[in-house]
């Protein structure tokens, strides 16, 4: 079934770039290992607020197995408040990559982390990030 789900969703980034704009698809990650649950369109990302590592928006290689980073991307972090559910950016900077705990660190349990592409041609399906 799962197996199903993520020939679905890449099928899904395959019809994405037959259109007028090419997308292709990217996925968060923290250190080597995707951030979504399952890269389906039902995925959700979440992290606990101790997570430890670098986070980056890549490219990737995705089998039903494993999700392999592929290249980096440059992206910009802004924070959806629980409480008021309020976007604010987190910074004016670009990156391509980040301590997520310099993130989480400005973060409350119940907030999401919303991640913004900046490259024309790439879609991050599973964008949200909640922090538990």
């Amino acid at each position: 079934m799962k197996s199903t789900k993520i020939i679905a969703l890449l099928l899904l980034c395959s019809a994405f770039s037959t259109l007028a704009i090419a997308q292709n698809c990217s996925a968060a990650f923290v250190g080597d290992k995707i951030v979504v649950n399952e890269y389906t369109p039902e995925g959700k990302c979440f992290l606990p607020s101790t997570t430890t590592g670098v986070l980056t928006v890549q490219t990737a290689s995705l089998s039903p197995t494993e999700s392999i980073p592929t290249g980096k991307l440059p992206f910009q972090i802004a924070i959806r408040n629980k409480e008021f559910n309020t976007l604010r950016m987190f910074a004016k900077s670009t990156y391509r990559e980040i301590e997520i705990e310099k993130v989480l660190a400005k973060c409350q349990k119940g907030d999401h982390i919303v991640l913004l592409m900046l490259e024309e041609g790439y879609a991050l399906p599973h964008h949200e990030i909640l922090v538990q």
